[in-house]
């Protein structure tokens, strides 16, 4: 369950910083509401997945893949360009985190 509630926090983590993009500045109401919700909502499950995975490997993972799922909405949805570094370096970000994963039963 903690790994579920791992991505339910990535997932909302995301959905909050697209509505920051959609806010305008916070001069957006609707956008500016809904980034509140969506951290505090992504906080509160990664919270809860806390108590099956180790802190440092939710936070890497959390982060890291919500870094790479940002890059592709902003490519995908606010048309921002997406070059091959960029995409090279997202797939560094996933390999860190598949590392660190691998790491839990050896570490």
């Amino acid at each position: 369950m903690s790994w579920f509630y791992l991505i339910l926090a990535i997932l909302l983590e995301t959905a909050g910083t697209s509505c920051m993009k959609l806010s305008a500045g916070f001069t957006k109401t609707l956008p500016s509401v809904l980034i509140l919700f969506f951290y505090i909502s992504s906080l509160f499950f990664f919270t809860n997945s806390l108590n099956g995975i180790k802190l440092n490997v939710a936070y890497a993972v959390w982060s890291g893949l919500g870094t790479a799922l940002v890059a592709l909405l902003g490519f995908i949805f606010f048309k921002e360009p997406l070059s091959a570094m960029k995409i090279v370096s997202i797939g560094w970000i996933i390999l860190g985190v598949i590392g660190l994963n691998l790491s839990i039963s050896h570490g």
